[in-house]
Order: structure tokens, then C-alpha cells, then sequence
């Protein structure tokens, strides 16, 4: 099964460089991935790269902690959609959902829905924080805000996405939103189980794609080889000069 059109390939990390988006484009093309998901900083020199290849650019807001401002989150979103975004993500302001106050949550997903109009928007729930029961309110609400997509988490919590709440959010939403999950998932296998649960698309940033995996070993094999042949040559040199 060819999965690549399922991947959101995501670079997130405080340290992130240019060269580091660079080479996440550059991977993106190589595997014809659906998109790469980055900080809002990033955006425009991914829209250059990226420039007629098809490849969507999600770019999150108010990120990973979802506290900031809804003022600031619409903002920040329009400003990524000015630089070239395709998609935005959103954290869920977790202490409003905590605090039991639905309507907050909801306007604040609301708020940044119809500020960036019909580009579409995923909002991140971060299931390690929640219980069932939220886990099922905060579909909930996104169904209310005609959120696109509904994420599992943002990789920057206690854990990732997992199997059983997957399937809880699919039993919850059925066919009305989509099922992103992301952290944790590593590997081919991984992804498939995921897919097959519900999921429909797949966040991460390994490169999971079984082609990309097979040139990435043969390398890995012949650069084991180029070590072997210097070891040998130095032990050589080592012998020649100890004689």
C-alpha cells in the first residue's frame, strides 16, 4: 500500500533551521507526501519551495499549548495564509474544556474557522490530557464549528496518538470530519494500524515510506561498508608505522 498521499510530514521543533525545512521539502517531493506541517515562521520559504508540486503547507497556531488568545489565533492563522498556508491547525484551549466552559471552546474554534474562511482547519486535541468523556465532548464541538479535521495530538504532551482513542473519535464523528493522528507513529506498520482503525491522514516526522525506507538502508549499508574498509586501512596503517 502506497501511504505517502496519507502524510502530513511535520517539523516542529524549537531548533528548527532552514536547512532543516530544506531537507523536509526536498524528502516531501522525493516521496510525493500529501503535506509538510511547520511553524507559522516557516511558511513562506516552504511556499517556495514547494512552489507547483502539489504539496499542501499546514502551519499550526497558538502551538503546542492552544492558551494563547483566540485574538492571536486569528491573527497568526491569517498571517500564515498570507505567506502561502494551505491548511491551519489549531490547538483546543484545553483549560476552557477543563474549566467545563463549552461555549468558550467553541468560539474559539469558531472564531478562527471564519477568519480564515474556506481554507480548511484542523484542531488538535491532545487525547493524553483528556478522559473519554472530554475526548468524546471536544469532537463534540469540533463537529459544532464544522471543524475539516479532528487531530489526536500535537507531539509536544505526555504521549501520541493511540489505537483507542482513534476509535473513539471515529465512533464519535463518523464520517463527518476526518481523523488525523500523529505522535508516536514511526513506522510503516504503525501507520496502516492506524489508517485501518479509522485515521485519514497520518502526522509524523520519520519518514515512514517504504521506498524512502528501502534507499535509506541501502545507504546505510554502503556507508557500513565505507566504516568497515577504513577500519581495515587504518588498522593497516596502524601495523605499518608500529613495526
Amino acid at each position: 500500500m502506497d501511504i505517502s498521499k496519507f502524510i502530513d510530514y511535520t517539523l516542529l521543533k524549537a531548533t528548527t533551521s532552514e536547512r532543516d525545512v530544506i531537507n523536509l521539502c526536498n524528502e516531501a517531493k522525493l516521496n510525493g507526501f500529501y503535506a509538510v506541517c511547520i511553524n507559522t515562521a516557516y511558511v513562506a520559504l516552504a511556499k517556495q519551495l514547494l512552489e507547483n508540486t502539489g504539496i499542501k503547507i499546514a502551519s499550526v497556531i497558538g502551538f503546542p499549548l492552544g492558551a494563547t488568545s483566540t485574538a492571536a489565533k486569528v491573527y497568526e492563522a491569517k498571517k500564515a495564509l498570507e505567506d502561502g498556508a494551505d491548511e491551519i491547525e489549531m490547538v483546543m484551549n484545553l483549560g476552557f474544556l477543563k474549566s467545563r466552559n463549552f461555549v468558550l471552546v467553541l468560539k474559539d474554534i469558531i472564531d478562527v474557522k471564519l477568519g480564515i474562511k474556506d481554507t480548511p482547519l484542523k484542531v488538535i486535541l491532545e487525547i493524553s490530557e483528556l478522559s473519554k468523556n472530554e475526548i468524546i465532548k471536544a469532537c463534540s464541538i469540533c463537529l459544532d464549528a464544522k471543524v475539516d479535521v479532528i487531530k489526536t495530538s500535537s507531539g509536544f504532551s505526555k504521549s501520541g496518538a493511540t489505537l483507542t482513542a482513534t476509535k473513539i473519535i471515529k465512533k464519535t464523528i463518523k464520517d463527518q470530519a476526518q481523523i488525523m493522528v500523529s505522535g508516536g507513529i514511526e513506522d510503516f506498520e504503525t501507520a496502516l494500524k492506524y489508517l485501518e482503525a479509522g485515521a485519514d491522514r497520518i502526522g509524523t516526522s520519520k519518514n515512514i515510506n517504504p521506498v524512502s525506507n528501502s534507499i535509506q538502508n541501502r545507504n546505510a549499508k554502503v556507508y557500513k561498508k565505507y566504516l568497515e574498509a577504513n577500519q581495515i586501512q587504518n588498522s593497516l596503517e596502524i601495523q605499518y608505522y608500529n613495526r
